[in-house]
Parts: C-alpha cells; sequence; structure tokens
C-alpha cells in the first residue's frame, strides 16, 4: 500500500475515534465493563491525546519524512501492554507506517479499543486483513516489540532475545519542585499525577523538593482530585496503603486523595505519591536522565508541567526511536 493512502486511512481513523459511530461506542463501553480504570474520562483522553498529537496532519507527515521506510515488508510481532487506554497504539502506528505485517498480541486488559481500530480500517481497506494479524501467540517474526512489567520482560528476553528487538520493562516519572510554583503550575502538575489514575509510565509518581518544602499549596490544589474516592478500586487502593502506614507509623501527609510519603523510590503506588529531599537541582537532573527506571522528568527546565502525558511522536517509549527499528529491519 502506498504511503499516501496509509496516511488517508489514519486521518480517516482521526475522524472515527472522535465519532459517534455505533461500533466505537460499543468497543468504548466493553473497555469500560471489562476494565473498572478504563473509565469514559480516561478513554476519552487517550483518544484527544492521539488524535490531536499522533494524527494529526502536519505532525504526522513531518514525522514520516523525518525516516527512509523500507521497501520490503517484515513480519514484526507486537507484545501490547494495557496499563492505560490505548497505551499500544504508538507501536502499532509506527509498524503501520513502516509497512511491515503487524502480528499483534493484544493485553486483555486493553483488548476492545485496538481490536475495533484494527477492525475499522480493514473494513474501509479489506487488504490490510493480510498485514494487521491480531495473534494469541507470536512465532516466526522477523522482529519483535514487546511491553510488560520487569518480570515478563525477562520472558519476552528469553523468547525474542534471539531475534531484533525492543523489550520494555516497568518505567515511571518524577517531578522537580523548587519552591518558586505557583498555583496554575500546581493545577497542571496535577494532571501529571492522576491522569489514569497514576498508571501510565509518564505519570509523576515521585516528587523531589528541596530541604523544608512546604506542601501545604500543593495538596490544597490537589484535592480537586476529590472525586477519585468515589471510585471503588482507587478508594481501596487509598484506604489500604493509609492503613498500613497507621500500623507501621509510616509518616505521611494526606489530604484525603493522596498520601504523601518519604521514599527514595521513584515508583508508588496507586494513590500514594512518594517525595525525596535534593540539595543541588542540576545534579539531580543529571542522574534522572540516566536512570533506567525515569521515562519523564518533569520540572522548568524539561517537560513542562502537565504535558508529562502528552508525548509528542517523537517522544518514544524508554528514548528507544521505533520508527528507526522498524526501518532498519
Amino acid at each position: 500500500m502506498e504511503l499516501e493512502k496509509r496516511i488517508d486511512l489514519l486521518l480517516r481513523l482521526s475522524e472515527y475515534m472522535q465519532s459517534d459511530d455505533a461500533n466505537w461506542e460499543a468497543a468504548k463501553q466493553r473497555a469500560m465493563n471489562s476494565n473498572a480504570w478504563f473509565t469514559e474520562e480516561n478513554i476519552q483522553l487517550a483518544i484527544d491525546h492521539i488524535t490531536h498529537y499522533y494524527l494529526h496532519p502536519t505532525a504526522l507527515r513531518q514525522w514520516v519524512q523525518m525516516y527512509q521506510l523500507p521497501v520490503a515488508s517484515q513480519k514484526v510481532g507486537i507484545v501490547m501492554a494495557g496499563n492505560i487506554p490505548l497505551v499500544g497504539f504508538h507501536d502499532f502506528l509506527c509498524g503501520f507506517i513502516s509497512g511491515h505485517t503487524l502480528h499483534l498480541k493484544l493485553s486483555s486488559k486493553d483488548e476492545w479499543l485496538i481490536r475495533q481500530i484494527i477492525n475499522q480500517l480493514i473494513a474501509w481497506e479489506p487488504a490490510l486483513s493480510d498485514q494487521i494479524i491480531i495473534a494469541e501467540q507470536l512465532k516466526n517474526a522477523t522482529a519483535y516489540i514487546a511491553t510488560g512489567s520487569n518480570n515478563s520482560a525477562r520472558y519476552f528476553e528469553q523468547y525474542f532475545g534471539k531475534y531484533p528487538h525492543i523489550i520494555r520493562q516497568n518505567r515511571t516519572s518524577v517531578a522537580i519542585l523548587d519552591g518558586t510554583e505557583t498555583t496554575e503550575d500546581f493545577h497542571a502538575l496535577a494532571k501529571d499525577v492522576f491522569s489514569y489514575f497514576g498508571l501510565g509510565c509518564r505519570n509523576v509518581t515521585q516528587l523531589c523538593v528541596p530541604k523544608g518544602y512546604v506542601f501545604d499549596q500543593l495538596l490544597e490544589t490537589f484535592s480537586e482530585y476529590r472525586f477519585y474516592m468515589d471510585h471503588h478500586k482507587y478508594k481501596n487502593n487509598y484506604d489500604y496503603h493509609l492503613a498500613i502506614y497507621l500500623l507501621n507509623k509510616v509518616p505521611c501527609l494526606t489530604n484525603e486523595v493522596v498520601l504523601l510519603v518519604e521514599n527514595e523510590l521513584p515508583f508508588s503506588a496507586v494513590s500514594v505519591l512518594h517525595y525525596r529531599y535534593y540539595t543541588d537541582k542540576e545534579a539531580l537532573i543529571s542522574s534522572l536522565e540516566t536512570h533506567q527506571d525515569i521515562q519523564a522528568i518533569v520540572c522548568k527546565e524539561k517537560a513542562p508541567f502537565g504535558r508529562a502525558q502528552f508525548p509528542a511522536l517523537t517522544d518514544y517509549a524508554d528514548g528507544v526511536d521505533t520508527m528507526k527499528f522498524l526501518c532498519d529491519l
């Protein structure tokens, strides 16, 4: 299929994803029914990001022009994650634009949205049924892209290690505060912390703050997400971790929607936000830039507050250029 035709299909898909088509609405409903974390708001947030940033006509064409697309099609296996809605779409997009034959292993946590997108593309262009294949097992591919947990990454390495591959594991994001933040900054930072209930690798799960930092204004602003306590799974997480901290006499701050706990680890549980102190901001940024667990650094010098969950087409997961990998096969 010619590149321009693939681009036209993607632009048509963008309009479809923002429509109220009955099959698309049914897919969204099935996604919500099968995964309680996939609320209507979170699904729409993912759709808005894809249609406005990934499938924007100008951005899409400029991105494609950066690469020398392969002449020959290869069989590429893609194992998709399911921590947030449509999280595997960028890998699919790279494979589709590069013209490879894709064998997709969908996550059971995020099956229906991706499946309907593929079904709709095939309905428009039946020849794609030979290029985009949903499979339970991925065998005999030329290359593999697999995303999962640290534990599953070990199995991916065992199965796919002898082939060209990209294997991703757990990552998270941190924010650096210096005490000069405004209320607007905190409102924006709240999006980085709470979007998708904090389940994405680009969600901020740790704050780096100077000694003596006062959290009062931050916690007050973060209270705007108190409606999360109406979500049973989020509230169960909050109640559980609060009980654990109380039983173990771990000091924590709370605004009754998030638990703020001092911890050097960047990863935190749902409803928990870690913080750590720093003395040298430049040294901290340098160390975080090389930290294997850090996906994004949110601060005035790096990713702006409120933008962590809106990566551009070139903001590749783990800093590995997926398109270059696919074009070089």
